[in-house]
């Protein structure tokens, strides 16, 4: 059955419309499960009954004047129960009803099933026999699966407007929306320009290589003009990015580089694979390794290596570039945006970003809050090949996009977005002041960083110093372990980039999520392996090197501190301390003076929460990465759209093991940081500040706005909030509580940034 069904879909997807694909629908699965009758009936909204709009088996003449109320005979039984109805005897069940223009007195035998998209019944799916049966578990396994393929099929056509071709209304059905993950704040509206990868590397067969030599030198061409392509890029973006930020597409060229992509390919090449089929291989192994890691921003660079090998790829193919005009705003589509597509735009017609797949940690999300372009990741249920210069609005706040936008939903957005441009010039002016309570309460507010670039973007908007900053990167980059001194070097840049402020190092963070192509771990669930401090702690001299590293680039500045990811017990955190008070006698021994530096283990699991008492005795600070937390705690993967709304940094679980965590730290008289989303959530920092959260680490672009709500807010004012919502057992109930008191406090203008 699978095959079938594969085929099945495979037919429908190329249906040049929905009518078409309904079809091939009732068609094949008539044949496919070997029955009489199948049909599908369509939900009108305008009219509220269900209409049937396809059929095999059934009088043809019946297709589109047969309709039903939503309560009425089987087909709104189906719907109304939103479940499968299986029966011997159809006839015999009080909710039949007999339309003699259907012929279908003659079917004894019923199977329906409902077409559900997003919680939503679409329709009915139906198969009829004339003997009277009850169809078996797997028939009917087959048919719920059938009708889910159908729901995806449909929401599209309602999104292109390819709906209305089935006789009711016959207009494209506007505000349409289609949900992400935000990737860069603001508000766009536009038209959809889509970009479409320039070669499909799946498609490569293997090959054999008829002429080694001459594979070689293909290769090295296409790669000399993929550098060529990055500098040029680099060189039009140079106007619009801080040189920092431009440092991204060094990243690039670095995995370019004959020690990177470059020769691993030319490895399958001598081996006998011609240039295309090597590049394959090689690619589709990075972005396999790179898929799997748990975090964000790692994960993201599958993108970056996918988006290089179809650009090499373009060149071995001798393809084209596509033949793109760009309407005066904008809004670029693709099913994987890269930096690279963004150059392609010219600046001043670019007014948004959507990608089909990536999270906010990716390269181009990055860039675009950077660019300061409205982006929305993730939309997944986008039919993004079918909206080619379509109107769209892009929410990047809420990561949200809409297609086809009525009136009133633009004037709505064009509010938001003249209130918007209202709000970033009031926020500049505060990058100078500190935060602090209008009852004198300071909240140091710092940064999550990941590349140099992030820096000057930091500093600009008041940052106070890093409170994650993450070591992988360099690991990242190259084909073997960096050295010390390559080590050394990154780190110090950082460190002076922020000097005297104080930089928060997380101990490197890989294991069976965060593979190098150079120390394969292969682990059937790497969310829960081998990974964070147990690869380190098993491997003694890469933590010692890195230790040794971050002590030595810290000379002269003293502003290091160093954090231990993915702590699940106390053994754990003594090993780890052994060893960097080993690393720092070997560093002093060597002639370096440096202080030992503050050590503080990152909250990311249920365990450590349940251990806090005890670990904060054994270090300086307790750092909550709520991302992680949240995700461990509701088992929600919060980059995963599919399950995006069950996650919710609010979820009084969280918020119960926050105040654990904190309760803990006051007890013991040392700090507690919050890094991750919910501390750049201005409503929620205003919950961390009440708990006795000491510090709060985030994105740049939201430290404005957090420090604008809390030198609003009175810290008493805040703490009432708090023992106000923390009795709610309902996470979206607890939101709006707060959004509906801070409100009323005149405090609600920065709200709508945050989700």
């Amino acid at each position: 059955m699978l095959n079938t069904l594969r085929r099945i879909v495979q037919e429908v997807n190329s249906a040049r419309d929905l009518a078409a694909a309904l079809d091939i629908i009732v068609q094949r699965v008539r044949e496919a499960m070997g029955t009489e009758v199948c049909s599908v009936y369509l939900l009108n909204p305008e009219i509220g009954r269900y209409v049937l709009m396809a059929t095999e088996g059934l009088n043809k003449d019946a297709v589109r004047a047969v309709t039903l109320a939503t309560n009425e005979g089987l087909i709104g039984y189906v719907g109304t129960r939103e479940e499968p109805v299986n029966l011997e005897d159809a006839a015999s069940h009080p909710r039949f009803r007999y339309f003699a223009e259907t012929g279908e007195e003659r079917y004894a035998s019923f199977l329906g099933v409902p077409i559900i998209h997003h919680r939503r019944v679409m329709g009915v799916l139906v198969i009829q026999q004339k003997e009277r049966r009850q169809f078996d578990e797997g028939e009917e396994a087959f048919l719920v699966t059938m009708s889910a393929q159908l729901a995806g099929v449909i929401a599209h056509a309602e999104a292109t407007g390819a709906i209305g071709g089935l006789g009711w209304g016959g207009e494209v059905v506007q505000d349409t929306r289609f949900d992400g993950v935000a990737g860069a704040p603001g508000v766009a509206i536009g038209h959809a320009v889509v970009i479409l990868p320039p070669a499909d590397l799946k498609a490569v067969p293997d090959k054999q290589a008829k002429d080694i030599e001459a594979e070689i030198r293909l290769f090295r061409g296409a790669l000399d003009s993929v550098r060529a392509d990055m500098q040029t890029l680099s060189s039009k973006l140079s106007s619009q990015l801080r040189p920092e930020e431009l440092a991204l597409f060094d990243v690039y060229l670095m995995m370019l580089d004959d020690a990177a992509l470059g020769n691993e390919v030319i490895k399958g090449i001598r081996a006998g694979q011609w240039a295309q089929g090597a590049l394959r291989e090689v690619v589709s192994a990075h972005v396999g390794r790179f898929e799997l890691m748990d975090d964000p921003y790692l994960r993201e660079r599958a993108a970056d290596v996918k988006d290089l090998g179809r650009r090499i790829l373009a060149y071995l193919q001798a393809v084209g570039q596509q033949d793109l005009v760009f309407p005066e705003h904008t809004i670029l589509v693709s099913e994987e945006l890269s930096p690279v597509m963004l150059g392609q735009v010219p600046k001043e017609k670019l007014v948004g970003l959507v990608s089909v797949l990536g999270s906010g940690s990716s390269h181009v999300a990055i860039l675009a809050r950077a660019m300061g372009i409205p982006t929305v990741m993730g939309a997944v249920d986008l039919p993004y090949t079918r909206v080619d210069g379509m109107e769209l609005i892009v929410d990047g706040n809420r990561g949200e996009v809409y297609t086809n936008p009525s009136h009133e939903l633009r004037r709505q957005y064009l509010e938001l977005v003249r209130e918007e441009r209202e709000l970033v010039q009031g926020l500049e002016k505060l990058r100078d002041v500190p935060c602090v309570t209008p009852d004198g309460h300071r909240m140091p507010l710092l940064v999550n960083t990941g590349l140099l670039a992030d820096v000057a973007r930091s500093l600009d908007r008041g940052a106070e110093g890093v409170g994650l900053y993450r070591t992988e990167v360099p690991f990242m980059i190259q084909d073997r372990f960096p050295s010390e001194k390559e080590q050394q070097a990154t780190y110090r840049e950082q460190l002076e980039a922020f000097h005297p402020l104080p930089v928060t190092m997380r101990s490197l963070d890989i294991g069976g999520d965060k593979a190098l192509t150079y120390f394969p771990i292969k682990e059937d669930n790497p969310f829960l392996g081998w990974r964070g401090i147990r690869v380190t702690l098993d491997h003694p001299e890469i933590f010692l090197v890195q230790t040794r590293a971050m002590l030595k680039a810290s000379q002269g500045l003293n502003n290091l501190r160093i954090m231990l990811p993915m702590i699940s017990s106390l053994f754990e955190v003594e090993e780890a301390l052994h060893l960097i008070h080993r690393a720092y006698g070997e560093v002093l021994d060597e002639g370096v003076d440096v202080p030992m530096p503050p050590v503080g283990v990152m909250i990311e699991v249920p365990a450590a929460v349940y251990q806090a008492r005890e670990l904060i005795q054994m270090v300086d600070f307790l750092s909550v990465g709520t991302n992680d937390l949240t995700q461990y705690l509701l088992a929600v993967d919060r980059n995963n759209p599919r399950v995006a709304d069950l996650y919710h940094s609010l979820h009084p679980a969280v918020l119960q093991a926050l105040l654990k965590v904190a309760a803990a730290c006051r007890e013991a008289g040392k700090p507690m940081s919050v890094c991750g989303e919910m501390a750049g959530d201005p409503a929620a920092a205003v919950l961390l500040m009440a708990m006795g959260c000491d510090v709060l680490s985030m994105n740049a672009t939201n430290l404005p706005k957090v420090k604008w709500l809390l030198r609003q807010i009175k810290l008493t004012d805040a703490k009432a909030l708090l023992d106000e919502v923390i009795e709610l057992d309902n996470p979206h109930l607890i939101l709006s509580t707060l959004h509906l008191a801070l409100r009323r406090m005149g405090l609600g203008k920065v709200l709508s940034q945050a989700r």
